[in-house]
Formats: structure tokens, sequence, C-alpha cells
């Protein structure tokens, strides 16, 4: 089962000092004598002094370029290491790059800064600190050319790794001073004067990812492709009923099957078969006769929760105030017309290719673990609070994931799972992977939620208030079971629909009265960051009710957006890509339109999707065009192929993402019942970006918002019909 992070502890929860504290207390030699692993990844630095700790160069002028934040297709790697090589100047052809562990930054007492790879954080978080590595870096080795040849470093110039004094015609290479720079003392980056936006060369370029090759060729290794001397392996296997206890285990046929090792309670809620091999661990537990302390918690269905989230869309009291601007109430009540709509989003599985999985090893004083995860240092921490090993004496192997979108991020239930089996194992390395039933049966889901939007219309058709309740299950409120969280605000469930104009996650559109309320209903079941984390259900539920108040208006739904939108930079990407659509033109007989747009992980948004609806009920979406600013865009390319992703994750979600509970379970167990899009339903798609500057924005959450809006806006046109409850394969359409 997944534990909270009352439990498991986050390095997103902790500030510097007490970071800092906590490695100090946890044993001394954590720094002195630690040896780092350059050949865990990539390119070898072994032996070659660093320039810094983002850059080493070796003779050969060959570039490492060493980052934190974790890489799980999004294509954070070569973005950060852009932005260094950008400072740095150094010729990208000879650019290859390094993950760092975990460990090794607390060695180096967080030099590298935040791994937690979450909200889109990748670059937007990470870009000033990394370039003031690369910034350094550069300065080293031109000191070093200048220190060489006795002139001043202001006289020298360089280029594509060539340092150049051209008063005298000399050059060098990085590859030539690096030894040199490696001993001088680096400069405050503080101090650094960082390149203008203008004198890019690589930040901004198309270039060709770093990290391909190995996914081409099929000799990437993730967590899930481990192998150790004399390893075995397990399956692990929760209790199916949410809050569940083991009541009762009876493993006498299954410790007799083929290959099996032991048969070991994991913790209250699950157990573990230990065997040869994974299969015959699997085939073991099938054999396993248990009980479950589940009564009460299977009367929990959808149907029950349902009507609990209900309750808060009518309370009265108990609720978060998360806006209250002007007289909604009087307004709504003396309006000419009024337009409301309840809608509701359910649980949604993250639904990785790799299934969970981690590989650890535990002795007495001492524990090693392999895995893929978004957050390297919870991971770290969770491993050595679950052990009670100091955290000096934990070993994390980070890989790569084979998809996170949230669920390998916070919360490190499935490390907890392996580290919890192998120390009832001493000495012996143990390979857990969950089945894809209980990774899908045991996510931590996004959190189901309604909500009902009311707005007023005066005699002009013009929008003069604006209320929405929100009630639904809180994600912080899950991690932090054990807090009084009576009277608490939770922004974070809100999300998207701030008024702050320096908040990276602000409503777009200005109403003269608007009320923002949310009643917290949580439920048994577990919820977490899902990609976009609130944003794509509370885009939805704003974005599809101003299409159902401009049809009451009587209004175009992109004019009728552009009355209300306040936000400059927000009605240049409509604009946009309404522009780029040919919004207003003919479309094909049984082809419609849908629009929308949203503001969140400062970016701005906006989508237009064309679909058709056959007679059976079945959508086919021809074509999505996007356009977004989000500041500075790094790398073209990767944006437009984050964009991509988002389309397929948010259409998934829109036709048929959903997790069902049934008797205190989800019902859902694999890729037959949780329906994505497939190869052949990829719609073409059209990225256009702009590039504002200001704010660095994310790409891989921000996206997401405007897919289901617009999909849900078109469907309306090509139906007739208020589609206000997802997934749409519930609808039944019949055109």
């Amino acid at each position: 089962m997944p534990i909270s992070n009352s439990v498991i502890p986050s390095i997103a929860d902790m500030n510097r000092r007490k970071f800092l504290v906590t490695t100090a207390l946890t044993g001394s030699g954590l720094i002195l004598g630690f040896q780092i692993p350059h050949r865990a990844y990539g390119a070898s630095a072994q032996n070659t002094p660093e320039i810094n700790a983002w850059v080493v160069i070796q003779p050969d002028d060959s570039v490492i370029i060493r980052t934190a934040r974790v890489e799980m297709g999004q294509g954070t790697l070569t973005g950060l290491a852009q932005l260094v090589a950008e400072e740095l100047d150094c010729d990208w052809s000879k650019v290859t790059a390094e993950r760092v562990s975990s460990h090794e930054n607390l060695a180096r007492q967080n030099i590298w800064g935040q791994m937690l790879t979450v909200g889109s954080f990748g670059i937007r978080f990470s870009q000033d600190l990394v370039r003031r590595g690369g910034a350094s870096a550069r300065a080293m080795l031109l000191q070093a050319a200048a220190q060489e040849w006795k002139v001043p470093v202001a006289e020298l110039t360089v280029k594509n790794s060539i340092i150049t004094h051209a008063a005298t015609n000399r050059t060098v290479s990085y590859g030539k001073v690096a030894d040199v720079a490696a001993k001088l003392t680096p400069p405050d980056p503080k101090t650094l004067v960082l390149k203008p936006s203008k004198d890019w060369t690589i930040i901004g370029q198309p270039l060709l990812r770093i990290d391909t090759m190995d996914k081409l060729d099929g000799s990437k290794k993730y967590s899930v492709d481990v192998q150790l001397p004399g390893m075995l392996n397990a399956i692990y296997v929760g209790s199916p009923v949410f809050g569940a206890k083991l009541k009762t285990l009876d493993d006498r046929e299954a410790i007799k099957m083929p290959g099996v090792k032991r048969v070991l309670k994991v913790a209250d809620d699950g157990y573990a078969v230990v065997a040869d091999t994974w299969w015959h661990a699997k085939v073991a537990s099938e054999k396993i006769k248990v009980t479950w302390t589940d009564e009460e918690l299977r009367l929990k269905s959808s149907s029950t929760i349902d009507a609990y989230l209900k309750t808060g869309l009518t309370a009265t009291s108990g609720l978060f105030t998360f806006r209250n601007e002007g007289d909604v109430p009087n307004t709504i009540g003396k309006g000419q017309k009024k337009v409301e709509a309840t809608y509701s989003t359910p649980f949604l599985a993250h639904a990785t290719m790799e299934p969970l999985n981690c590989t650890a090893l535990v002795t007495a004083d001492r524990a090693e673990v392999w895995a893929g995860t978004q957050d390297p240092e919870g991971g770290l921490l969770a491993m050595s609070k679950t052990l009670g090993i100091p955290i000096g004496k934990c070993v994390f192997n980070r890989y790569d994931p084979g998809g996170g979108f949230g669920r390998r991020a916070r919360v490190s239930d499935y490390v907890v799972n392996a580290v919890n089996i192998a120390k009832q194992m001493p000495g012996t390395p143990i390979k857990m992977i969950w089945t894809r039933e209980e990774d899908m049966t045991h996510g931590q889901y996004r959190p189901i939620s309604m909500c009902k939007l009311s707005a007023s219309l005066d005699e002009n058709n013009r929008m003069t208030a604006m209320q929405i309740r929100l009630s639904g299950q809180s994600i912080y409120a899950w991690r932090n079971q054990d807090q009084d969280l009576t009277g608490f605000k939770d922004n974070s469930q809100v999300q998207g629909w701030s008024g702050d104009p320096n908040s990276d996650q602000q409503l777009c559109y200005g109403v003269p009265n608007l009320l923002i309320e949310y009643a917290m209903r949580n439920t048994h079941v577990p919820v977490g960051t899902w990609r976009g984390v609130n944003v794509p259900q509370n885009s939805f539920y704003v974005e599809a009710f101003m299409d159902e108040v401009a049809q009451a208006a009587k209004v175009d739904p992109l004019e009728f957006r552009r009355q209300y939108t306040k936000l400059p930079k927000q009605l240049n990407v409509l604009n946009l890509a309404a522009e780029k659509a040919g919004w207003g033109t003919p479309l094909k007989k049984g082809v419609y339109r849908g629009i929308a747009q949203f503001m969140s992980y400062d970016t701005y948004s906006a989508a237009v999707v064309e679909l058709s609806v056959k007679s059976d009920g079945s959508v086919k979406v021809h074509r999505v065009v996007l356009a977004l600013d989000c500041g500075y865009a790094v790398n073209p390319s990767q944006i437009e192929a984050q964009v991509q992703g988002s389309i397929v994750y948010g259409l998934s979600a829109a036709l048929w993402g959903e997790c069902t509970v049934e008797n205190g379970r989800i019902k859902q167990t694999n890729f037959h019942d949780y329906r994505v899009l497939r190869l052949a339903e990829m719609p073409k798609v059209e990225t256009h970006i702009l590039s504002s500057g200001g704010k660095w924005g994310g790409i891989g959450e921000p996206i997401i918002a405007t897919i289901t809006p617009a999909v849900i806006n078109a469907l309306a046109l090509a139906t007739g019909k208020k589609i206000r409850d997802l997934p749409v394969k519930n609808q039944l359409i019949k055109t």
C-alpha cells in the first residue's frame, strides 16, 4: 500500500539548513573519502580533473556536463546541457552528459541543487544555477589561458571551445588548459554576468537530444534490467482494498513451488514472495491464501464517493474561500441571465510503461538500491529512515525511469517495499518488480473532484459574475494524514485560478465579481501528483464552462474569451492558436472545432481541436493546433515533442481515462480496461511557439491543460450535448 509523506520524507520538504544538519548527523566520513562514480552514465570522467561540479573537460576537448534533474523522456538532460554549454561557449558536437547521484550531491553539500523533478521544475527552476555553473567554468578556462600566455583575461575571446588572443594570433583549446583551470579557485557565481538572450547561440536551437542513441539501439538499461551476482527476484502483493491490513496468510502451498526461497510479510498491508526468477515468484504468489481486515472499507465505491463529493457542492461551512472579489451572490441574483453547470473528473492512474520496481541490497550497517525515480534524494532519505541506517551509509543508484508523470515522485513506496524485503534477507540483492495489475491498483491517483460553476450575464450579454465551487480530494491531506487539517487552506487544489500577478498559475480571465471556494472531501483512495497535478481538472471546468456561457451570451467562443482575457501574453497565444487553426473558416462536413486556453507553470497555452464523431459514438481527433509562450524556448524541437506527448496523455484521459472503485478497490487492472491513445489514433499536431522572455515557464505539464476542454467544446458542437462528466466514453455520444 502507498504510504504518506509523514512516513516517507521528501527532500522537497526540507530547507537547506535542515538538509545539511540531517546530513551531518548521519555520521562522519560522508564527505571525506567519498569517491564519485562517474562511469554510471555515459562518458567517463575518471582520472580527469573537473573544472567545477558541472563541467569536466578531457584532453581531446570532450565536454562532460553533469546535471541533477531527472531525465524521464521529457528532454531535461539535453535542455540543461544546452544551458551550461551556452555559458561555457563550448563545442556542442563534443558534449555528453552525466546524471549526478543523490549520495554524490549530498557528499558535496547539495552543490547541484534540488534533484526532485516534478511540476516542470527541470529547466525553469534550475536554469540560473546551471548557467552560472557554465559561466564559472568558462571564466576558469580563460584565466588558465591568460596565465599561460601572461596576458589580461579581457583580451581573450572564446568560441566553440577555442580560446583566442587576437593581438598575438594565438589559440588554444579547452582540453589543453583544462588541467590548469581545474586547479584555480572558482569565482563567486553570484558575481558572474550571464549572457543576454540576444547573444545565445545554443539556447533556442532545435538541437538533437544527447540521450537517444542507446534507446534506439536497445542498449539503454532501466532499473527493471538490473542484474547483480547472486540476485533473487521478488513479487510484492499489497492489500487490494486501500487501508486494509493483513489478517492471515497461508503460504504452505506456495513455499513448495519451484524456485521459491521465502514468503515474507513486508508490512501490515502487504507481503512478498522471493524466488530464483520473477516468474516463479509470481506463480507461487497465486497459491497464497490470505485474508484482510477490509469489511468496512469494502463498502466504499464510486457511487458512495460521488455522493460524498456532492455534499461539498452545497456545503455552507468548512469551506476554503480562495478568492472573493466584489459581490457575487447579489450580482448573480440580479443578473438578466444565469448560467450554471456541474462537472466531474475521475481518479486517474499514471500507467507508466515501466511498472514500479527497485533492487535492494541490505546488510547490518549499509544499504544500496537501484531504481528509477523522479526524486533521488527522497528515495535516499526513504531508505535511511525505513532501515534506520545513517544516510551516509546508504547509496541510491538512480536510473532514468521508464515513465514518471508524478508517480515516481515524493512518495517512494516502492523503494520502501524493496528495502523491507531485502532487510529480511541480508547480504542478498533482491529485485522487486510490481506486476502491471499491482501497479494499476496501488497507485497514487489523480484526485477525484466535482465542480459547480455559476455565471450571470447582464442585458448586454456581458458576464458580470462567476462563482466556482470545487469539491474533491486533497493531495496534501493524503500525504500528511497525521496533521490536523481543520481550516486548512489547500491552495494546490485550486491550481490555475490565482489572481496574484506574481503567481505561476493565474486565472486568465477578469470578471468584476468572482468567488472561488474549495470543499475538501477526502476518500480512502491514495492520491498524488498526476501530470499537471490539478491543472487538467481545473482547466476543464473553467474552459468548458466558458463555452457554455459564450453560447448563452450568443457570442463566438473565441471572441468571448478575447473579451475577458486579462493577461496580454495569454491573449497573444490565444490569437496565435486561432489564426494558425483558421478559426472561423469552413471545415469538412462532420468536422468541428473547439478552443481552450490556460495559464500555468508560468506558461501560456491555447489549443484548437478539430474532430468528428461517428454514429457509434467513437471520436476521431483529426488535428490539434497548439500555441504557447514559455518565456524562453531552450530547445524548440523538444518543446514540440513535449506538446505531442501531452496531447497523447490528454486525449487518453479525456476520451477513456478513469479509475473506478468497487468494493473498496480500484477496478481497472491493465491496459485492456484502462484505454490509452493508439498510434493510428494520433492526430496531426501543429505547434507554434512564442518566446516573449521574462519568466522561464515549463512545458511537460501546462500544455495538457488545454487538450480536454478543447475536445469537449468541439464535441458539444458535434453532438449538441453538454459533456460535463469525464471520460467521454461514458457519455454514450450518438450523432
